[in-house]
């Protein structure tokens, strides 16, 4: 069964996906003519602004804590561990193709948390929303949006969950000789504590938490690169020639590195995955197109900033040769190469920031798509327990390469189903995006939107006025 699947993960990430994803990003990117670089400023703008509700929301999720809670989720193993293997696997070339992918991929990430904001739906606490309520609302296809549901349960909720916790685990050991077991024990009691309190605490716990990590593991890779500022040019070289190196051709390595790159921008920064629509749809702003900008940003905030920190301090090192390093293992010694042996304990640290943000990010991605199935309380509540406990400590005590394998799968899965509804549904971001332009163009400060704008599908936009 594994070995199948590791055949379909092959033939759907070495053909179908990068289609699929660089298609999707460079039409999203003409289409919008730009969007992700042309409104930079507004991008900026919106998210030192968004931690302003608009008025009668006072209860609802913040624009800004909407952007941590996606961001949480985004920041991850895959910016330390998962582009350690990207690079160790497909060689410097596959940051290059990480970068495209941040590039383009931002056009789509705007697409899809705009339609996530557009057809978004109320509830107790907050809004909720992401790609199985815009497949319902948008296509009317039930069956899809359920498909779409399961496989993000079993892949972000539950899969995914046991990664992170076996990372922070290996981490722990590998620095201090912590026992694993212990200290999955212990990150059960912080999730569920933290995931019993629903998005409004996991919203407030991550505002807090991802600024911290992200601007801490930022410092110190710029203090590395500037203590190596002579080397910076030969990592430079280094990339592109893995890219686009006659050498890399004839050895077939940059076929590697364009897979591995793509693979790695797109479990690090999920943008057109469908994960990042369902923290979007929980923020209450005025017009659906500010969302879509910020969370645009968090794809170049992910990518161009965290990865590319990690990236260089390893290629600065030198030790991405080394066949006996992958993953969070040449992080780690290529930081210690950096910094000393303190390089490790801190990797360790950061390491469970950022995947413990992860799993408190996925476990709220889970809950929305459980609550999208049923609106049973006893089913979210099973759910909390198996995502923050039950898996948890099964990441702990497990070695997880047959879970990696389920995972690479419905990831696969889930982000082609989300980019046939995008595809189809983008239309309307696009009417959103020219609107929100021209709204900026006469003067209006804070763009608002009525669901009257769009009367063909007026009765299925249920949290706008």
């Amino acid at each position: 069964m594994i070995e199948l699947l590791n055949e379909l993960n092959d033939l759907l990430w070495s053909y179908c996906l990068i289609a699929a994803l660089v298609g999707c990003g460079l039409w999203f990117t003409w289409r919008t003519r730009f969007v992700q670089f042309r409104m930079v400023p507004e991008m900026l703008r919106l998210l030192t602004d968004s931690s302003v509700k608009p008025a009668g929301s006072e209860r609802h999720i913040s624009s800004f804590q909407a952007f941590a809670v996606s961001l949480a989720s985004r920041v991850g193993t895959g910016n330390l561990a998962g582009v350690a293997t990207a690079i160790a696997v497909g060689g410097p070339g596959a940051v290059f193709w990480m970068w495209v992918m941040a590039l383009v991929g931002a056009a789509t990430a705007f697409v899809e948390s705009t339609l996530g904001q557009l057809f978004k739906q109320p509830n107790a606490d907050s809004f909720i929303g992401g790609p199985a309520y815009y497949i319902q609302r948008g296509l009317h296809c039930k069956w899809m949006a359920v498909l779409f549901s399961v496989l993000l349960i079993l892949s972000f909720g539950l899969a995914n969950n046991s990664v992170q916790t076996n990372t922070i685990c290996g981490a722990m050991e590998e620095a201090f000789g912590f026992d694993p077991a212990l200290v999955g024990a212990a990150l059960v009691v912080f999730t569920l504590a933290i995931v019993f309190g629903g998005i409004q605490r996991i919203a407030r716990v991550s505002s807090v938490l991802v600024p911290i990590m992200a601007v801490g593991y930022f410092v110190l890779a710029l203090v590395i690169i500037i203590m190596n500022i002579q080397y910076v040019p030969h990592v430079l070289a280094v990339i592109v020639k893995g890219a686009f190196g006659l050498k890399q051709a004839i050895g077939g390595t940059v076929g590697a590195a364009i897979m591995n790159g793509v693979k790695c921008g797109l479990f690090s920064n999920e943008a057109g995955e469908g994960s990042a629509p369902n923290a979007a749809a929980t923020a209450a702003v005025s017009h659906p197109v500010k969302q879509g900008l910020i969370q645009s940003l968090g794809v170049f905030t992910d990518t161009l900033v965290v990865c590319s920190c990690t990236a260089f301090i390893i290629l600065i090192s030198g030790l991405y040769n080394a066949p006996e390093l992958n993953g969070i293992s040449l992080t780690q010694r290529a930081l210690e190469s950096e910094v000393g042996a303190w390089g490790p304990v801190f990797v360790a640290v950061a390491i469970f920031l950022f995947a413990y943000s992860s799993i408190i990010g996925n476990y709220y991605y889970g809950e929305a798509n459980v609550r999208f199935l049923t609106s049973s309380k006893r089913a979210v509540t099973l759910f909390r327990l198996l995502s923050g406990g039950v898996m948890v400590m099964f990441g702990a005590l497990a070695t997880l390469n047959t879970v990696w394998v389920v995972i690479d799968f419905c990831m696969a899965l889930i982000t082609l189903c989300n980019l046939v509804a995008i595809a189809i549904l983008g239309k309307y971001a696009f009417r959103l995006l020219d609107d929100y332009r021209q709204q900026k163009r006469s003067g209006i400060a804070e763009p608002t939107f009525r669901r009257s704008q769009l009367p063909e599908i007026e009765a299925d936009l249920l949290s706008w006025e």
